[in-house]
């Protein structure tokens, strides 16, 4: 029997790979009509400025994790790892390209690498657990630019979402249960431990605007929570950090979450629960800044669960939602197959494509 040849593609936001690289990076960001939401003919000129304002800040932050971002080696990692699993697969030869918003590798020449592979289908999986049109919308915008510019059409299924997969949600939890017992055995006996579920934030206009990534995040924190009911009486919540910009973001914010539990005087285990890889966000954000805010305020602890990686339990679980979006006959597909957000979510990739559907 011939082995179907898929194409897996990993989306991913990209890092700077040297100093040299923050001030291009932070242009490709912030020039994004996905990210800055102003009208196009100023997005090109208020986009550089903003990066060239947040480049020295940028540069020290990876100054502190050596320069650059370990983003692209840490999915090229993951790319691997799940290229390995899926080989036992006895109908198909997949193979993973690892494609970047904003930095290199980005899709133009991930989609000629996956062009010259020559594969019979692509699947484009988002290292994004949660929808946000800001992330995985805009990833899928700039691969299907890409396959356009260079003539690559070939069947494809796009998965939008698997924030609450049954083995992403354990896998997860395994996580989270090994931090905590690490961290409540370092702790005295009267201090309480509170997890504190942290997301990357968004401007709350977005999410009004019917972006589903919030009630995502809420919905990967309850299976997380499902799965670690041998914790007895868990205090958690969640939280949302990185805020950018001087509009009303969506809260609380980590920081101010983190002031509660220094007036509550309960230590904190961090749980970064949109991100999959290890990066400024946790390594510099989560790792350094707040912790200095944690040491500041008085907060009696803080640990953190590090980030998936190649934690073989959420490869496994990965090359489950490959193997599921593959069978399931759709062209666009939730890790359930049809689509999971609450109608009010109108930016759900699903509720878009019917509306271009009823167009047609």
């Amino acid at each position: 029997m011939t082995k179907r040849r898929v194409a897996i593609v990993l989306f991913n936001l990209g890092g700077p790979d040297r100093p040299e690289s923050v001030q291009p990076f932070l242009t490709n960001l912030f020039t994004d009509p996905a990210i800055l939401r102003v009208p196009g003919f100023i997005r090109p000129w208020l986009g550089r400025l903003v990066a060239w304002r947040r480049t020295r800040a940028a540069q020290a932050n990876y100054a502190i994790i050596g320069g650059g971002s370990p983003l692209r080696e840490l999915t090229e990692e993951q790319g691997r790892a799940l290229d390995a699993v899926l080989a036992d697969d006895p109908a198909m030869e997949a193979r993973c390209f690892v494609a970047m918003r904003y930095w290199h590798p980005m899709s133009d020449e991930v989609a000629r690498d996956v062009q010259g592979w020559a594969p019979d289908e692509v699947l484009l999986l988002p290292l994004y657990p949660q929808f946000s049109t800001t992330t995985t919308g805009s990833s899928i915008t700039a691969w299907h630019d890409a396959c356009r510019a260079i003539g690559l059409s070939v069947p494809t299924t796009t998965l939008c979402c698997w924030h609450s997969q049954g083995g992403f949600a354990t896998a997860t939890a395994a996580l989270v249960r090994d931090a905590y017992t690490k961290a409540r055995e370092t702790l005295p006996a009267d201090v309480p431990l509170r997890v504190l579920f942290s997301a990357h934030g968004l401007p709350e206009a977005i999410v009004k605007a019917g972006d589903p990534y919030q009630w995502q995040v809420e919905q990967t924190v309850a299976a997380v929570v499902g799965e670690l009911g041998d914790i007895t009486g868990l205090d958690h919540t969640v939280c949302y950090q990185s805020r950018v910009t001087p509009q009303k973001w969506i809260g609380p914010s980590t920081e101010a979450e983190i002031e509660r539990a220094a007036h509550d005087k309960v230590a904190l285990l961090v749980c970064p629960i949109a991100f999959v890889s290890e990066h400024s966000e946790t390594l510099v954000e989560l790792d350094v800044e707040y912790r200095e805010v944690a040491e500041k305020v008085g907060v009696p602890g803080y640990f953190r669960v590090p980030a998936q990686n190649s934690d073989p339990a959420f490869i496994a679980a990965l090359a489950d939602i490959a193997r599921s979006a593959l069978a399931s006959g759709r062209s666009l597909c939730s890790f359930a197959g049809a689509r999971q957000c609450p109608r009010q979510h109108g930016d759900c990739p699903h509720a878009k494509a019917r509306v271009m559907a009823a167009a047609a």
